[in-house]
């Protein structure tokens, strides 16, 4: 797996995957970014929050749930100095779907939490993760 950054101007930066896909990032304009991009720390919790839905979605669906929408926000405290790792992370996972299991939901996401989810093996390295979840019936039309 690779990834580059490219200077663009100032505090901006072209991310590049290895997978080809790219993305602006950008600091806070306090320290000379534009605000252009997200921040390098929001990836973070972004790739955390993306991990841990792909996990919980693809075990629901090897379970045979029917999931119809599904919102994964995460929340994070950073340490006062330097350098300002995660310290407390929280997810909260709500889970849309037609007849939804909330005891397979939550087996989902622990599964996620505890085995496998690589990105929250490695917050946990920092940070105490916590989660909740809300579990919804999708309406008539099968919307989420």
């Amino acid at each position: 797996m690779k990834a580059k950054v490219t200077l663009v101007e100032g505090q901006t930066w072209l991310g590049q995957a290895g997978s080809g896909h790219g993305i602006v990032l950008d600091a806070s304009p306090d320290i000379g970014g534009q605000d252009l991009g997200c921040r390098p720390m929001e990836l973070m919790l972004l790739g955390l929050a993306g991990c841990t839905a792909i996990d919980v979605r693809l075990i629901l669906q090897r379970g045979r749930e029917v999931v119809t929408g599904c919102v994964i926000e995460a929340e994070g405290e950073r340490a006062a100095e330097d350098p300002k790792v995660f310290t407390k992370v929280h997810l909260s996972y709500r889970v849309t779907g037609r007849k939804l299991s909330p005891a397979k939901v939550e087996r989902a996401v622990q599964l996620s939490h505890d085995k496998y989810c690589s990105a929250t093996a490695m917050f946990l390295k920092t940070a105490t993760v916590t989660h909740s979840i809300e579990v919804l019936e999708a309406d008539a039309g099968g919307n989420g």
